[in-house]
């Protein structure tokens, strides 16, 4: 795929992103609004005049207030204790893939005296809400309809924007031997240095450090739900991964690798027969394009369409997935040789020439990517207190005449009582850390923290 092709697939799904951000929902005020309130009285203790803001809500199918409501009934806060219908709201909500609510805490209080309360509350859901406020505070408005627009920016709703998959910083992330180096302009530094006999190889044909950075940015915005009348909620989605040599000394700390993955998505709930019979909460179609940007032997590419299940039992989040890659013409054979071998010897040595991997962009860069990553893959998440365990399993089932796979495991825990920010640490094993290594095994233990936190991977 040549770079016009790939800008232009860039493009057109930004141009959709960004439209489908701009576009503005007419009757959102009113609905932002009983959110608000309802949020607000439950936050507050203030159950029994939050009830029928929630059930206002949870009709519509907002999961959060689901929850919220199916915690009331269970614990008889503002209402008749009543199983029966915690049950029906729990089992509603856990159709729309959200966490359970935990038990109401004891306010902080982000103005207080002391400065331990205060650090106290940086991590409490009263922190955001008052920066909210506050910066509501500051913006002069003439009219309710201003008012309401400028609520939208300072509470950050206005995009529209989710947490999709995992959003990460990992500042400690050790790779248990040091990375190749892939130079854009030929195969590798050894083929260079056999031909034109110098010593690259030896200078930069690996990175310095074994330890680097790494993080993740995901997001979604719905396009739309229930448009065909089944339900159904129709999804774009971009997902950032990048590599940090942030550790180098020989260098300015550059950007080992960075992928980029837009996904567009159509995502359908089951009917209660099927859920009730096998715990399938949904299935998933999508297509995704996950590049990594760059040029000549440097570059990365694959399209794929897939099929995903949702499963849920109890604790446990199950996601098989499998995918079917969308060909692309193959180049010729020397540009995956790297060299074009004029003494016929079968080797490169002095006399051949390096390909240009220039001359032509067109076609297959990784044209064996399936014989190591595959054709799916296998995701699960168990949530046991406020512990998030999560993996993700890969193999190839002998694809390309050996077996090759790849494992990661993850765990997740609240820092120090946060909702928003989490211990994360995880190790992966195997093939596809990244494009540029797809085809190379890497062991790598990280730790960090993540900000967003999912049950469906």
């Amino acid at each position: 795929m040549n770079l016009f092709q790939r800008g232009r697939i860039f493009w057109i799904m930004g141009i959709l992103l960004i439209l489908a951000c701009g576009t503005t929902n007419l009757h959102a005020e009113s609905g932002d609004g009983i959110y608000r309130k309802a949020t607000e009285l439950y936050r507050t203790g203030h159950y029994r005049e939050a009830v029928s803001y929630l059930e206002a809500l949870a009709q519509k199918g907002d999961k959060a207030a689901m929850y919220r409501l199916a915690h009331l009934y269970e614990e008889g806060l503002g209402v008749k204790q009543d199983y029966k219908k915690a049950a029906y709201w729990y089992k509603r909500a856990a159709k729309h893939y959200a966490y359970t609510v935990e038990n109401q805490k004891r306010e902080l209080d982000i103005r207080s005296d002391t400065f331990t309360e205060r650090l106290k509350a940086q991590f409490s859901e009263q922190s955001s809400v008052t920066a909210h406020e506050e910066a509501l505070a500051k913006l002069d408005t003439d009219t309710p309809e201003t008012k309401t627009f400028l609520e939208k920016v300072a509470e950050g709703y206005f995009f529209g924007l989710e947490p999709y998959k995992a959003n990460y910083i990992l500042p400690i992330s050790y790779s248990s031997r040091a990375y190749t180096r892939q130079p854009s302009g030929y195969k590798s530094f050894a083929l260079y240095d056999a031909i034109y006999g110098t010593d690259l190889e030896s200078k930069y044909g690996h990175y310095e450090q074994h330890m680097e950075a790494e993080f993740q940015i995901s997001l979604k915005k719905n396009l739309t739900y229930n448009l065909f009348g089944l339900g159904e909620y129709v999804t774009i989605a971009y997902t950032q991964h990048s590599f940090w040599q942030v550790y180098s000394k020989k260098e300015s700390a550059p950007f080992r690798e960075t992928n980029y993955m837009p996904e567009l998505f159509v995502l359908f709930p089951t009917s209660d027969t099927i859920d009730e019979a096998s715990g399938l909460k949904a299935t998933k179609w999508g297509y995704i394009y996950q590049s990594n940007g760059q040029d000549g032997y440097r570059s990365r590419s694959w399209n794929r369409l897939y099929v995903q299940g949702d499963f849920q039992w109890g604790n446990l989040f199950l996601s098989p997935r499998v995918w079917y890659r969308i060909k692309e013409d193959k180049k010729d054979e020397e540009f995956y040789c790297g060299y074009i071998d004029k003494d016929g010897d079968g080797k490169p040595d002095a006399g051949d020439e390096p390909v240009d991997p220039f001359k032509d962009s067109k076609g297959d860069d990784n044209p064996d990517i399936e014989d190591y990553l595959g054709y799916g893959d296998l995701a699960f998440t168990y949530l046991w207190d406020q512990h998030h365990f999560g993996g993700l399993f890969r193999y190839n089932f002998g694809m390309g005449g050996h077996d090759r796979g790849a494992v990661q495991l993850d765990w997740s825990h609240p820092f120090f009582g946060s909702h928003t920010t989490f211990w994360y640490f995880k190790f992966f094993n195997g093939y596809g850390e990244s494009l540029i290594d797809y085809n190379r095994n890497v062991t790598k233990t990280s730790l960090g923290f993540t900000f967003t936190r999912g049950v469906f991977q």
